[in-house]
């Protein structure tokens, strides 16, 4: 039997990290949202911190080391780096940090668009059980689950954020 989990709500978490990036910002700082979740998550900060730059989507689908056994997922959006990325402070932003091997995409990703400043990292939850050194600089909640399980975003019609925790069916590989 699996022990019930309670999950911390996504709208305040979202809050708690726009109170972290806030003193970090810079009129050079452009921020980058993982789809989906990291996108939909990207959107509500970029409204609260009043950015001037356009926000910066990423579909890491073709870059993930695990696309051959996975193959393609059907909802495969394209990515879009709507300024120049040479030089500039990015925040790349997930949902879920788990394995670190979607945010390895992403940053193979990104250097194809040119060569950043920094980038760093927030992730509304971070799970535990990387595989790869990365870090987020910028965490929502720490939820240590167990490895059969999943924590999903959600977005409701009325455009709040909720997570929800799930079997995995397949590893999900964040």
């Amino acid at each position: 039997m699996t022990a019930r989990i309670a999950l911390p709500d996504a709208e305040a978490l979202v809050r708690d990290l726009g109170r972290q990036i806030a003193p970090s910002v810079q009129p050079t700082t452009a921020l980058i949202g993982i789809h989906t979740g990291g996108v939909w998550i990207a959107e509500r900060l970029h409204r609260e911190l009043g950015l001037d730059l356009a926000l910066g989507t990423l579909d890491v689908s073709f870059y993930r080391d695990d696309f051959e056994q996975r193959g393609l997922r059907s909802q495969v959006r394209p990515s879009t780096i709507p300024f120049e990325v040479d030089g500039r402070d990015l925040i790349l932003i997930d949902d879920v940090l788990y394995t670190g091997r979607t945010i390895r995409a992403a940053m193979n990703e990104l250097f194809d668009y040119g060569r950043p400043a920094s980038i760093r990292l927030a992730a509304l939850i971070d799970r535990g059980g990387r595989e790869l050194p990365i870090a987020a600089q910028f965490v929502g909640a720490r939820i240590e689950v167990d490895a059969n399980r999943n924590i999903e975003l959600k977005r409701g019609e009325d455009g709040r954020l909720s997570l929800v925790l799930n079997e995995d069916t397949q590893a999900a590989g964040h």
